[in-house]
This record gives C-alpha cells, structure tokens and sequence, in this order.
C-alpha cells in the first residue's frame, strides 16, 4: 500500500467521483476534487501541487486528452492517470503519447486502483536501474536511463492496449527485446508469442510460412500446413524486418489487420484468427515509402503505435550491466568461470561506439571469455580515425613496418580490409539492392546483412566503411 499522497481527482460523474473519493479517502489519501478540466487546470495554476492525478478521459468541455496536455505543461514531473471506458482504445493511445503515467478502465475495484497508484507513487514499483527483467528464452530488458525507463513505461502501457506497434530503430538495439517485453507484459502472456524475420525467408516461401498452405497448393506441398499466423492464434506475432517483405505480400498482410482474416494458399476458405502483430524495422521509413518498398496504408496500419530504440551510444549508463549480465550469462553457457571487467576496461566499452548495439556488444563479451585476453579485447575498442576523422580500421602499413599484433593481425586486418572493400563495391554495383549483392557475392542476405553491421558499411559515406572490422 502506498503512502499517504495528496491527489486531484477529476471527473464530472458525481457518482463516479464520491465512489473513487472514497476508496482513496479509506487510505488517507488527501484528495481535491474537480469536475471539470477547467477547474483542475485552475486548482493548479494556483498552487496546487498533487502528487498524482486521476483523471476521467471524457468530460464535456476541455477533455482529458487536452487537460492532460495542458496539465503536463503546468507541471511536467506530475503524474498522471487516467479513467477509461473500455471502447477509448484510440484516446488510450493518444493520453500515452501525451504523457499518461498509466490508465484504468471503469468500472473498477479498489484492488485495481490500490495497485496502480502504487506502482505511479514509487511504493511498490519495481526499479528497473540497475536490474535485468527476465524474459525467458535468454532475452533480458535493462532499463538503467532515462530514455529507456520512458519506453519501458509506454511498452507496459501500450501491451495492455490491443493494436499494432512498429519499433524502429538501428539494427541491434532490442527491437525483439522490447517485442517480447510487450508481450510478456499484455494479457496474452500466457499464449504463443513467434518471430518471423521477414528478410531471412525467401520471398517465394513467407507467404506459405506466414499464412500456411493445403496440401497440393504447390509442386512439394504433400500435405497441409498450417502458417504462423493460425500457430499463434490468441498470441504475439513479430515480423521483424518488416520493411524486407515484398509488396506483394504486404496487402494481404493488410488484410489480416483489418479483418483478422486470411486463406492458405490453395484454399478458398477463410480462417480467422485473433493475433497480436508486433512488427520491427531499422529501414529509412519515409525513403521506402517514396520507393513504394513499403505500402503506405501498411506503414499506417502498423503505426498505432511507434517505439523508438536508442542505440547503445545514447544509453551508455546501461553498458556496465550489460556486460556483467552477458558474461554471467555466456560463462554458464560456454560451462567457463566468469571473467572480470577491470576499469580500463569498463573506460573502453563506455567510450566505444558499439555500431552494432547489443548484438555487438554481446558478441564482445564471447570473445573475451573464449579468448581470455583482457589487452586484445581493450585493443579491439580503440578508436582509429582516418585523416577526415572518420572511423576506420588500418589496413597493413604501407611502409614495412608490422602492425602491432605480430602476423597473425597483419593476416586478419588485411582479410577484414577486403572482405570490406568487395562488400561495399558489390553494394555499389547494385545501388545498395542488398539481396542483388548478396547474390553477387555468392552469400546468403543473412550473412550480407551480419557483415555489412560487421564492418559498419554505410550507404552515406562509402569511402569510410571499416567502423569495426572484427568486431
């Protein structure tokens, strides 16, 4: 139970507001009450400094939406949340954008109400700095910054509110991290929740894979199979890479977010089902849209609500515990004893960039405990800059010298430099068409896609393309 907490209450039920007045009152709550948006933004532009605010979404006059905007202007650390009638989805959405601490639908019961107030008050909610949530299947969340704090604060939010959500962001950062986290924390917890990497299916078969196909639908179909969609009925679904899937498909995929509806190929039945459809990219969304590789009407269906991942650059409080997690992690994976991070090291990882994110660091991590060379893990950190400042990694010295690292480094640098180099030409002869390349290169997309994050391969600046050779 919380602590005793001045609240404004604000709803024009008078019913509604003795109830809740009431049940806070019980507690010893101090409560001021208005029945209007007018009158609370007046109570507080004269003085009044509630620790938290209850307030009803739809009132006549100003409404909630615009209450809460103009509130979070008077006072911008003020908490707030807010009363909903079960059909507001939209205006949920819309009060959590706006900066909505949390909501609670009506009718509820003094349980409900305890529990909320508590997790908005601090008294009994869970501090996520310094902490790892489990997610099972050896995903974590950390959330030690301010900027993920806010979006684990909207993924709590937005999973108990059933529509789409597209998370952005470099690839790397925890796009399936936060999906996962989405769908632990929704009430569909307890169901199915799958990934589907739009980009590592051939385009032919994520059609058959997505929506199932009967049995002679196609030369090889023997028998019928049911798609992801009709596995995870009731669930999660995530179709990460979403910006890879051919146009094509994404009308159908359409189809299904708006009529929960769709046929396997081969059959004119239709199936229905009730999926949660979590989807993730790290493409240029306005670029793609003008390219139509991305339908607009999709992009607008996915987009009820966005989730911006920061790269790991931007939240370098959390790099620490990062790396003491990955390690605990791997050391009992790889059945190795844990090995110690020393403060030169730390300094190392807390200035590095990590173009690659958490993939990246992660794979860091791995190194270190296999090899066990703390020097070669910190070297591997150093910034190296060409003349124009631009990051890159050396290749083997022009004037006979060896580079540090004796031969073995001299052969790895230069098959780094390479490899580069014939990635970033082969993307250059295709105009960046990445699966061209990756049949140019006789690799699979997959692997054109690990190496291009590998060596921090940009399309902006092709003549500075090594950013992390090895790592």
């Amino acid at each position: 139970m919380s602590d005793r907490a001045k609240i404004l209450l604000v709803d024009d039920e008078p019913g509604m507001l003795r109830y809740i007045r009431t049940l806070l009152e019980v507690d010893n709550h101090t409560v001021q009450t208005a029945s209007t948006g007018e009158e609370a933004l007046e109570l507080m532009q004269n003085g009044l400094e509630p620790n938290l605010v209850l307030l009803d979404l739809l009132m006549p006059g100003i409404d909630g939406l615009e209450t809460l905007e103009r509130l979070r202007k008077l006072q911008p650390n003020v908490r707030v949340v807010m009363l909903s009638c079960v059909n507001d989805t939209k205006k949920v959405v819309q009060a959590i954008r706006l900066g909505a601490t949390d909501y609670i639908t009506k009718p509820f019961q003094k349980a409900e109400l305890d529990t909320v107030i508590d997790q908005c008050l601090g008294t009994n909610q869970q501090n996520y700095a310094g902490e790892v949530e489990d997610l099972g299947d050896e995903t974590f969340f950390v959330a030690a910054c301010a900027n993920m704090r806010k979006l684990r604060s909207q993924a709590a939010l937005v999973a108990h509110v059933d529509i789409p959500v597209l998370m952005l962001g470099e690839s790397g950062t925890g796009k399936e991290v936060m999906a996962r986290l989405i769908h632990k924390l929704s009430p569909r917890a307890h169901r199915t929740f799958l990934k589907v990497n739009c980009a590592a299916v051939p385009a032919d078969l994520l059609e058959s894979e997505l929506f199932g196909y009967e049995a002679g639908a196609f030369t090889g179909a023997t028998h019928a199979k049911p798609g992801k969609f009709e596995i995870c009925n009731k669930g999660t679904i995530l179709l990460d890479e979403i910006g890879e899937m051919p146009p094509s498909l994404q009308a159908k995929l359409l189809h299904v977010l708006q009529d929960q509806q769709f046929s396997r190929l081969g059959s004119r039945s239709v199936l229905k089902v009730d999926v949660r459809i979590l989807a993730a990219t790290n493409i240029n969304i306005p670029e793609a849209l003008a390219a139509k590789r991305l339908r607009e009407d999709l992009y607008y269906r996915l987009n009820a609500f966005t989730l911006q991942i920061p790269p790991l650059r931007e939240r370098r409080e959390e790099i620490p515990i990062l790396l003491k997690h990955f390690m605990a992690q791997l050391s009992e994976q790889y059945a190795r004893p844990p090995l110690p991070f020393s403060q030169e090291m730390l300094r190392a990882c807390a200035t590095y960039n990590w173009p690659g994110n958490l993939r990246e660091l992660g794979n860091f991590v791995k190194r270190y405990l296999v090899l066990g060379d703390e020097k070669l893990a910190i070297n591997e950190l150093q910034p190296r800059t060409d003349g124009s400042g631009a990051p890159f990694d050396p290749a083997p010295s022009r004037n006979g010298s060896e580079p540090t690292g004796g031969l073995k480094s001299l052969a790895r640098s230069a098959k780094d430099e390479a490899e580069a180099e014939a990635i970033a030409k082969a993307l250059d002869e295709t105009n960046w068409n990445r699966k061209q390349a990756a049949a140019l290169l006789q690799i699979s997309y997959k692997a054109l896609l690990y190496k291009i994050r590998q060596y921090g391969i940009a399309q902006q600046n092709k003549n500075a393309h090594k950013l992390s050779a090895g790592a």
